[in-house]
């Protein structure tokens, strides 16, 4: 079922959803692909760095550790001020007193899950396709997370749409746009300049020898695209070209 944006949006939604706009590096966390620390180990670290959201992702942990990992995070974000989404599961965000939820095109509908989350809450959509940004979910969602704009790792059946989508979505909607898919540091100014508010990163930080030196990294390239992006040049027809087909000039393979 599809949902219309609600007219009701609260003083904390909407703070919410700024501080997610305001952010440049949207950390995803999942404990199989970092070295053998602990998914909090990481958190901690990028929320030393700078981060201020983090997405418990964890699709290679049970309901349980995922729910650990998300109460543990929960305490961190609260210290610095920054926000926790769950993906996917409802459940596990709700329990765990996250801020938001993210959903992907086959789980729960929107409008339910703004039914059990209550008005506070951010829901975010994943789009992998051009098509789906025709749908009135797109109007209700308080971001949407669009990719994979490079090639990723972290999901073997991830749409390759690259970074031509980020500038559909742009223009579909005024809510923040999360690139995911494949960033690193040294492609990280290509999705902000193609259309992206911030960027969803798993092992170019989780695997990083330093989890903080990589966010710093990530942020530079980031911030650096922003203040660049408001003079259109060489990178912005770059980005809006020349990635679409190949996923740019990304060689790695980290994810959302």
């Amino acid at each position: 079922m599809n949902a219309p944006r609600d007219d009701r949006e609260t003083p904390e939604r909407l703070r919410r959803r700024e501080l997610l706009r305001r952010s440049p590096v949207y950390l995803v966390t999942e404990e199989a692909f970092s070295a053998g620390r602990t998914s909090q180990e990481i958190a901690e670290a990028c929320l030393r760095a700078g981060v201020r959201v983090i997405q418990v992702r964890e699709k290679e942990s049970g309901t349980r550790r995922a729910f650990e990992i998300a109460l543990d995070i929960r305490a961190l974000t609260s210290r610095y001020g920054a926000l926790l989404i769950v993906n996917d599961r409802v459940d596990v965000a709700m329990a765990s007193g996250a801020d938001g939820v993210h959903l992907g095109q086959l789980d729960l509908p929107l409008e339910t899950a703004r039914r059990l989350m209550g008005p506070d809450a951010l829901i975010g959509l994943s789009i992998t396709d051009v098509e789906q940004l025709a749908s009135p979910d797109v109007q209700a969602a308080d971001y949407l997370g669009v990719g994979a704009v490079f090639p990723t790792g972290t999901k073997a059946d991830a749409a390759l749409p690259g970074l031509a989508i980020l500038g559909e979505a742009r223009a579909a909607t005024r809510a923040p746009i999360v690139a995911i898919g494949g960033i690193r540091p040294e492609n990280a100014a290509l999705p902000i300049v193609a259309g992206a508010d911030c960027l969803a990163v798993i092992t170019a930080i989780t695997e990083a020898p330093d989890p903080e030196q990589a966010v710093r990294e990530l942020v530079a390239s980031a911030e650096a695209a922003r203040a660049s992006s408001s003079d259109p040049g060489p990178l912005a027809g770059s980005a809006a070209s020349g990635g679409a087909a190949t996923g740019g000039p990304a060689t790695g393979c980290a994810a959302a």
